[in-house]
């Protein structure tokens, strides 16, 4: 194929590299990517289906499956009179390592500007999708997880509040609000323990987590004698592992 023109979008994605790369090849993950009746053969020479909403499906060929790293399939439409007929473009996938994840690149190689151009809202839009999906299977346990970080603020056994610290924080887990700016879990252990001794009350989550990407706004209450003490906001963002990164309070 002659194709002279690309188009490139890259996202960083907060998950590690396998687990990105199973969304290309697993036909189950690339169906949540692509939406329901997606599948792929991630073999060289397999076969990849993509089905729209509304019905209407690309495909291609995979070309090249390197894991973890690289994953090449061509791309085209099925439809008579498409811009690109199944094999007429290239899609590459290049995955590498970052700080906090995975960085997705994607290339599309075609045939002319116009059709490079055409594709640049579609892959925008697709990235995003792509980038949602990962996440959503990265923080399955992000509503448990919530709920026992805010157990640790009112544990007062300090034991038993660092091994939980321990199990859902990452180890350079930065905290930060209008009262505490901490680095690491001893620094957020300690500040936990501070706040013990002047705001004796138990902290809990109110509502439910809106989580996308990794991240989640939850609304939080701190209660003393049954009775509420403070409201708040947290932002909360996990890394590649699943665990707690950040954290940034916001008080009522």
């Amino acid at each position: 194929m002659n194709l002279p023109l690309s188009l490139d979008r890259d996202v960083v994605i907060a998950a590690r590299r396998d687990t990105v790369f199973r969304f290309f090849t697993d036909s189950e993950r690339w169906a949540r990517w692509w939406g329901a009746g997606s599948r792929v053969d991630a073999r060289p020479g397999g076969e990849a289906v993509i089905v729209y909403p509304g019905g209407s499906t690309a495909r291609g060929v995979v070309e090249l499956v390197e894991p973890v790293e690289r994953f090449v399939f061509t791309f085209g439409y099925d439809r008579p009179g498409a811009p690109i007929a199944p094999g007429g473009s290239r899609v590459t996938i290049t995955l590498t390592e970052e700080a906090g994840g995975t960085r997705v690149r994607l290339r599309h190689d075609v045939a002319t500007a116009e059709l490079r151009d055409q594709h640049v809202a579609g892959w925008r839009y697709q990235m995003g999708v792509f980038a949602d999906v990962v996440t959503t299977e990265v923080a399955a346990n992000l509503t448990a997880t919530v709920d026992r970080y805010f157990s640790a603020w009112s544990e007062r056994d300090a034991t038993a509040r660092r091994a939980v610290l321990d199990d859902v924080c990452a180890a350079a887990v930065v905290y930060r609000d209008r009262f505490g700016h901490t680095h690491g879990r001893d620094d957020l252990d300690g500040h936990i323990a501070a706040a013990q001794l002047h705001l004796p009350s138990q902290l809990v989550r109110d509502g439910e987590p809106r989580a996308t990407l990794a991240m989640a706004l939850v609304d939080w209450a701190a209660t003393s004698d049954g009775k509420p003490a403070a409201r708040g906001t947290s932002l909360v963002e996990l890394d590649a592992d699943g665990k707690i990164a950040r954290v940034t309070g916001f008080w009522r």
